[in-house]
């Protein structure tokens, strides 16, 4: 509930979509490692010795990939817009970063890829400051959340009204 007094504001939280949990990243790796490692062995065994280095190395780099896709699980951007000014916190890892833009001043650019490999770029900038926001989104939910936050932040010179209602919306 908000008193009649109290400052509208509109909250947006993005998270990274990631689904699977610690235990089963555990049980998927060791999926992939037992067939792997009993193939290099039977084949060390039969004389084929350098199979079994090479199936450690592949083990080791997805090992190392799947971990650090884990450690990014708990990322998030919450973004502030009140009346007067937008709030971006980025949490990366144990990392917390905050940028402060004034509503009035800033624009949302969605900048399109020049390559069709790669996505968009989503920042809100104002005064030669920018910020990027859902650089883990995929591209609908970018343009989408680029829509929502013109509507929000309106053009430079330009605020629209914003509801009192408090809201937090997870993309």
């Amino acid at each position: 509930m908000h008193s009649a007094d109290a400052p509208a504001s509109q909250r947006i939280l993005l998270m990274p979509h990631r689904s699977l949990t610690m235990r089963e990243a555990r049980w998927f790796f060791a999926s992939l490692c037992i067939p792997s490692l009993t193939i290099a062995v039977l084949m060390t065994l039969q004389g084929y010795w350098p199979i079994l280095p090479f199936a450690g190395l592949e083990l080791l780099a997805l090992g190392l990939c799947l971990t650090l896709n884990m450690r990014c699980r708990k990322d998030t951007q919450q973004i502030v817009i009140t009346e007067d000014g937008i709030t971006i916190e980025t949490r990366h890892g144990t990392r917390i970063t905050h940028s402060e833009f004034s509503r009035h001043w800033a624009r949302v650019k969605l900048r399109r890829a020049k390559s069709h490999w790669h996505p968009s770029r989503l920042t809100i900038e104002s005064h030669g400051r920018a910020c990027e926001l859902g650089s883990f989104l995929t591209e609908e939910a970018r343009c989408a959340l680029a829509g929502r936050l013109r509507r929000l932040i309106g053009r430079v010179d330009e605020s629209p009204r914003l509801l009192p209602d408090d809201c937090t919306i997870k993309v």
